[in-house]
C-alpha cells in the first residue's frame, strides 16, 4: 500500500526497501548489520525482540478487521479430528461426526443474519484448520459471507481450511495472542467436543467471564451428554472449588436452532 505523501513529509519506508535493493553488492551492504531493521528477519527473530514479536502479532490482525469492519465475532471451538459425515475412517470421533453438520448449519444461520449489518457483526471466527474449524468457516462460506481463521504453527503443520475467507486468514505464533484475537470481539462462545486445545480455551474463556475479566455472553456447550460424561461440572461445585452461580455461566444445547434462540434473545 502506498503512503499518501499528503499525510506527511517524510519519505515512506517502501522507498527505502526498493532504493535498498538497487544498492551496488559490496561486503558491506551484504553485512546483516547493514540491513533495514525493519526487513531484517534474523534480527526480528532475536530473543531480545520478543515483545516487538507479540506487538506485531496484536496488531496486524486487529488493523486487518478493523479496515475490513468488523465489529463482533461469533466463536466456534472444537475438535480439529471431528470429520464430516461420509468422512468417517473409522475412529473415537465417528460418533461425533453429527456435530460438524450442527457447527456447520449454526454458521451458516448466524452469517444469513449477519449479511443483515454487511458482515460487520456477528462474523464467524475459528482457529482455521480442519474439523469444527473446517464446519464453521464452511458454513459462512456457503451462506455467501466471509469467516476468520485464526491459526498458529504446530510442530505437524497446521494448514488452513478451504473455506477461510483468504484476507482474513491469519497465522501466530504465540497461542496467548491468538487467545486474545478469538475473545476481544466475540459476542458468543460455542463448544463443540474437542481434545486438550478445545478444553483449554474453553476453561480460559470461562474464567476470563467467572472472574469478570471480560464481559458475560452466550457460553454455549453443545453436546450435553458429552460435556457432563467428561466433566463432572456439579462435583466442582459440591466441592466448593466454583460457586453454584458458577454452574449458570454456560448452558447445554443440541441444535443449531436451540443456539441461535439463546444469542438472538441474550439480553
Amino acid at each position: 500500500m502506498t503512503e499518501d505523501p499528503r499525510r506527511h513529509p517524510f519519505r515512506h519506508s517502501h522507498q527505502d526497501v526498493e532504493a535498498a535493493d538497487r544498492i551496488p553488492d559490496t561486503p558491506q551492504t551484504r553485512a546483516p548489520a547493514y540491513r533495514l531493521a525493519f526487513t531484517d528477519n534474523e534480527f526480528l527473530c532475536r530473543e531480545e525482540l520478543r515483545p516487538v514479536r507479540l506487538q506485531l502479532e496484536l496488531l496486524k490482525p486487529q488493523m486487518i478487521m478493523d479496515e475490513r469492519g468488523i465489529q463482533s465475532t461469533i466463536v466456534l471451538m472444537g475438535s480439529a479430528r471431528i470429520p464430516a459425515k461420509g468422512m468417517e475412517k473409522g475412529g473415537a470421533t465417528d460418533a461425533l461426526a453429527e456435530w460438524y453438520e450442527v457447527a456447520r448449519e449454526l454458521a451458516r444461520l448466524i452469517t444469513q443474519k449477519s449479511m443483515e449489518s454487511y458482515g460487520r457483526e456477528n462474523v464467524i471466527v475459528t482457529g482455521g484448520g480442519p474439523g469444527i474449524m473446517e464446519a464453521g468457516n464452511r458454513g459462512a462460506h456457503e451462506a455467501g459471507g466471509h469467516s476468520i481463521g485464526l491459526n498458529i504453527v504446530l510442530p505437524h503443520e497446521q494448514a488452513p481450511n478451504s473455506y477461510v475467507t483468504p484476507d482474513l486468514c491469519f497465522n501466530f505464533h504465540y497461542f496467548a495472542v491468538r487467545k486474545m484475537h478469538f475473545l476481544m470481539r466475540a459476542r458468543a462462545i460455542c463448544i463443540f467436543p474437542g481434545g486438550f486445545g478445545t478444553l483449554d480455551e474453553m476453561f480460559e474463556s470461562l474464567t476470563l467471564i467467572q472472574t469478570r475479566r471480560m464481559k458475560r455472553v452466550p457460553f454455549l456447550l453443545f453436546g450435553r451428554a458429552f460435556w457432563e460424561k467428561i466433566i463432572n461440572w456439579q462435583a466442582l461445585a459440591e466441592a466448593g472449588t466454583i460457586s453454584a452461580e458458577d454452574l449458570e455461566l454456560f448452558n447445554f444445547v443440541e441444535t443449531a436452532e436451540e443456539a441461535m434462540d439463546i444469542i438472538g434473545n441474550w439480553p
